[in-house]
Formats: C-alpha cells, structure tokens, sequence
C-alpha cells in the first residue's frame, strides 16, 4: 500500500512554513516527513506527534523536551533540532534531514562489520553521547535505529525523545523506556537512569556490529530483560573466532552488570575505544567476521565505508607522505577521526653501473617492452578500457543530466515523463541503465524525467451530503481529510458549506482536501436557570433541543430541586437536536451565622456580610442607640449562604 497517498499531511503546509512532501518513517509517538523550508527553503526532517498523543500533556512535555535538550547539543554528531511548534492538533519538531541509512539497515544487509568499520560508527557515536552527557543529558534509548549513515558517510545519533536530565529521578511506574535489547539492569530493575546506561547499551551495539547478532535474545521481551538482570554479555570472540582480546575487553568493561564498574560515560568509553583501536594491527582491524555477508566486504574500499570519500582521499594523500605508510606527525585529521593508512611502495634502489650491453640485445628488449606493452593495453581495453559506468543522475535537471552522460562518454537515449509526489517537475526520477551499472562506452542511457505531482481540480461538493462527498473525492483522486462543523442559514444540516482547498483549485493527487459541514440554522439557547426541571425541559424543547439532567447536584443560589446551571449557557448558539445537560441545585450552602448581639452595628454588619449573608437592620421608632440587641437567626446557628439576617438595634 502507498503510504504516501493515503497520509492526510503529505502535500500540506503545516504552520505556514513547512511544506511536507514525503513519509520517511512511523513509530509508536510520532511520523517523521521530508519537508521543505519554505521561508529558509532548505529540506528538513519534520517530526510530527500522533495526534492522538498531542491530547496528552506528558508527552507534549516529552515531545518539547526532546527539541530544548537536542538544541543544546551543538555537536557534528547529534542530528540537529531547527525549530518546534503546533499547528492545531499538529505538534512538531523540525530537525536537521540526513540523507543516508541507519545502522539498522547496515547490520540488516551486511551482518557482522569488520572491527575498523564497527569502531569507525561506534567513535562519531560516543563523541556525540559525550557532548550530551558533558552538558547533563542522557539519551536512555541507544541502538542502531538511532544511529544514522549520511550518504557521504557522516554518523549521526538521532532521537533524543526520552532523554533526561542527568540529576532528574526518572523512575518509571508500569513501564521502562528504551529498547529491551539494549536496556542496562539498573534501568529494568529500578528505572533509573545515567550516562551509564548509554554506555552499555553502546556496549551491545559494538558486540552487535562485531557479530552480526543481539547478545541476549529470547521468546519473549521478559526473558530478554531476565538475561540483562542475571547473565553477562559474552564475549564476541565467542562468535568470531580469532578476534582481537582488546575488543573482548571494551565490549565487557561497557556491558558490565555493575554499573560502578563500567566507564563513568561516553567520554570515558571514548578514551578506551581509541586506546583499543591502537593496539590492534591493521589484520585485525580488517579481518573479516564470519557472520558477514559477502555483498559489500569484497573490496578494500569497505574497510573505511563510513568515512566520507573526501576525507578518506585526504587521509590516503597524507598517508603517503609519512614513513612506513603511517601519516606524518601532525596529519591526523581535525575531527579526529580514523585515518585511511596506505602503504608507500618504495621504488628500489638503483643498480650500480655495469658495463655497456650489446646493441642488438638492448633493441630486442625495447621491443619486447613495446610490445607487452601493446598486449597490456590491448587486455586492458577488452577488459576495461570500453567500459564506463553509469554517473549519478537522480534530482538532476534533464539538461544537466545529458551534460553528465556527455562528459562519461555516454549517449542519452529515450526520454520518458511520470508524475512524481516526491521529485520536483523537471528532474530525473531514474535511469535505464541505473547509476553504477558498467556498460559499453557511447551505449545510450535512458532518462525518467518527473512531470512533478499529478493534480487534479478540487470538486464542487457545497450543499452535497457529507457521505457523498467523501465518495466523489475519492473518486476524483483526492482524500477526504479533517471535517470542521459551522453554522449555515443556507445549507441544510450534514451538507457540505465549503472545502479547503476551494472548489476548482488544482490540488495533488492523493492529498486531503477539508470539508467545512453545516449544522444547520442555529437555535438560541433559552434561560432556565432557577426553573423547575419539568419547566426547564419544556422550554429547552420547545426550542427544538433534547435535554439531559445531570445526576450531579450542586450548591447554588437557588431554590432546592431548580436547575442551577446548563450547558451550553443561556444565549448560546446550538444546533437543533442539540442536547442541553441540566445541573439541578442543592439549594444554598449552609453556613455558620456569626453571633453579633452586643456588637456595634456597623461591626455586626461587617461580620455577617463577610460570612456571605445579606444584613437588614431594624431600629425602633424612638431608639437611637447602635447596640445589636437581638438577630434573626442565633449565632452558631446555620443558615443558606446569602441568605438575610435582621437585626434589632436599640
């Protein structure tokens, strides 16, 4: 099924800003979407929170934390968070878009790495934890899905969504966050978490990649998390025979059961990871582990798959330079990362002079020079030399595309267009031979140019039953998206007012077009509070709505048994059929009457009043005097809050 088609958000505009063209990927809390910028125009990954999800206040929390703890990382390594925001029930993260793979899909295609190729991922990782950890984060949910190859070969870590403050309780009741295959004991038995924990989980992760296979595995999610609690991580060499003790040694000191004995953090565990590529030689860096598939480890290039080729062209130049095809002191590279090492042919020394040899033999071995050399090139031709590849022509204009083939000595062959939701009008979508393919120099090569996303005209669907209406934008190629409902003097109840985009506006196809549906005239909500509920519901459907009597009863003002509130209010717009829930009264709150006999009037006054009661004051025809000698209810008797107490002063 395609994905695309059927999302509601693909093709839409979120927050004015963000243009979402394509589905990269669904998890459990949020769609992650290729977007465009468009203020910045720049392709963005955008992270967009289930709705269903967005209701709840813990995981906006989680969601909003994720984006302040990721912006604080300013780190090569960490995938960076550009923005956060809502639009309706739309919560979204927008983050830096690494074109590439995960280390999911590496493992997944080729098994077990070599060690250089595991420590080359597992080094950009560690430094991008340790950013984290140094500015008091912890990530809490390693494991290859989180960690992603950029197509120039960049290592990225991703999701921060569960991290935490490093000195923040995180106990868990009923549920533990992470992976349960990378879950260390602390964090199954207690729920806490440090930055420990991520250094075990980068302990399973290297096991994983030296391997090809999870350390603990079962039926089950519990007894996974049993063998986290009781049994050790093995030692990989268990797995692949022959592989270096150092490597036993880091993967055992990061998945130690006793966190006190695991390195403090990733900076720690970095430190180690360096100090063990060091005492290991350049065979057991590039033996290859017999759980690894052979796409991908037949070449040398492989040993050195994750670093960009730019820097490892670099690093093969500077190696060249040095002694013993070691770089020369100094030519590490800045980011510290690994060095391609090649070995420098010497050339040998020259020989000393020997006497002059005879013409004719000097003749004869220049021919025969000539003329292995002529085979040589001869073999090469056959072989090689009438043989190019296919160059890289995706998202390439057409006339930029036919330049490319031009300059590898190809010819551009048959031109064909197809809609696209994902290649902008006017690139190439593919090639026929694909990029890669060794064909014969001057073959042609075929050329799919996108016609950009098809589009069809928005239907006029006004005064058409919302069913019906659904089924004639299905039909147009459009998906029926969120429905809003208004008031409308014109169309009858459950007909369509308007769509959003508006009738006869090209839209993509497949994309959802909002429907605004009437509830027909609006109906004033009539007063009833203080009526009867006998009264009360013959007036409310009089006026065409339903009525519902809450079970509910509250204090209020009024009378024991009459409505004391409705919802909605009095003067409020419902539509007819409506239902009005009643709130029926208690009668007032009882409270305390203070006791005033002998008090100043106007101080007699003041306390009632302040009890919540209304104040009469009867004097006598010729008294004159401001004593309270008698009130109508005794003090410390109960009476309804806002009731009135007489009193007689003389």
């Amino acid at each position: 099924m395609d994905t695309t088609l059927s999302d509601p958000l693909i093709g839409q505009v979120l927050d004015d800003r963000y243009r979402i063209d394509a589905l990269i990927a669904v998890g459990g809390m949020a769609t992650v979407y290729r977007a465009v910028d468009t203020r910045l125009d720049r392709v963005v990954a955008l992270k967009v929170m289930h709705p269903a999800l967005a209701a709840d206040a813990s995981f906006v929390e989680r969601f909003i934390r994720e984006a302040k703890s990721v912006a604080r990382l300013a780190h090569p390594n960490v995938v960076g968070v550009f923005d956060q925001g809502a639009d309706g029930a739309y919560v979204y993260l927008a983050m830096e878009y690494v074109a590439g793979c995960t280390l999911r899909d590496v493992l997944r295609e080729r098994g077990a790495l070599r060690p250089r190729a595991a420590l080359d991922i597992l080094e950009p990782v560690l430094a991008a934890l340790g950013a984290a950890h140094r500015a008091g984060f912890v990530h809490r949910d390693m494991k290859p899905e989180n960690v992603l190859i950029g197509d120039d070969g960049r290592v990225k870590v991703a999701d921060f969504g569960l991290v935490r403050a490093v000195n923040t309780v995180t106990s868990t009741t009923g549920a533990v966050l992470g992976t349960v295959s990378y879950l260390a004991p602390e964090q199954i038995e207690h729920g806490t978490a440090d930055p420990r924990v991520d250094v075990y989980a980068c302990g399973v992760v290297l096991y994983e990649m030296l391997t090809g296979a999870k350390p603990h595995s079962g039926d089950s999610p519990a007894q996974v998390l049993y063998q986290h609690l009781n049994s050790d991580v093995p030692r990989p060499s268990a797995a692949v025979p022959g592989l270096a003790a150092e490597l036993d040694e880091l993967v055992a000191a990061a998945t130690a059961r006793a966190r006190e004995t695991r390195p403090q953090d990733a900076v720690a565990l970095l430190g180690d990871t360096r100090l063990a590529r060091q005492a290991l030689t350049d065979e057991q860096l590039d033996a290859l582990p017999p759980g690894a598939r052979a796409a991908g480890h037949d070449n040398a290039e492989d040993r050195t798959s994750v670093i960009p080729r730019a820097a490892a062209a670099l690093a093969a130049t500077r190696a060249q330079g040095g002694a013993g095809g070691r770089p020369a002191a100094g030519d590490e590279p800045a980011d510290g990362g690994p060095v391609l090492h090649t070995t420098r042919l010497e050339a040998p020394p020259a020989p000393g002079r020997r006497g002059s040899r005879p013409r004719r033999g000097t003749l004869a071995v220049v021919v025969a020079v000539l003329v292995a050399l002529g085979l040589g090139v001869g073999v090469w031709y056959v072989n090689s030399g009438q043989f190019t590849k296919v160059p890289p022509l995706l998202a390439k204009t057409e006339t930029q595309a036919r330049q490319r083939l031009a300059d590898a000595g190809l010819d551009t062959g048959g031109i064909r267009h197809r809609y696209s939701d994902t290649d902008e009008r006017g690139t190439v979508i593919s090639s026929d031979p694909a990029a890669g393919t060794r064909i014969r120099s001057h073959d042609e090569v075929g050329l799919t140019i996108s016609l950009g996303p098809r589009t069809v005209k928005v239907p006029d669907l006004q005064d058409v039953p919302l069913t019906a209406a659904r089924a004639r934008l299905r039909t147009a190629g459009l998906a029926p998206g969120m429905v809003t409902r208004a008031f409308s003097d014109e169309v009858a109840p459950g007909a369509v007012i308007r769509t959003d985009p508006p009738a006869g506006i090209p839209h993509r196809a497949g994309t959802a077009v909002a429907l605004t549906v009437s509830k027909g005239r609006p109906v004033d909500v009539p007063d009833v509070g203080g009526e009867s509920v006998a009264q009360a519901t013959a007036d409310l459907r009089d006026a065409g709505l339903r009525v519902q009597v809450s079970p509910h009863r509250v204090n209020s003002s009024f009378d024991t048994g009459t409505v004391a509130g409705q919802s909605p209010a009095e003067d409020a717009q419902a539509a007819k059929g409506d239902v009005v829930t009643l709130t029926v009264s208690k009668g007032p709150v009882p409270v305390k009457v203070p006791d005033v006999v002998g008090k100043d009037v106007d101080d007699a006054e003041k306390a009632l009043t302040d009890a919540g009661f209304e104040v009469h004051v009867d004097r006598g025809f010729l008294d004159f005097g401001d004593e309270v000698k008698e009130q109508s209810v005794d003090g410390g008797d109960k009476a309804p809050k806002g009731s009135t107490i007489t009193l007689k002063v003389g």
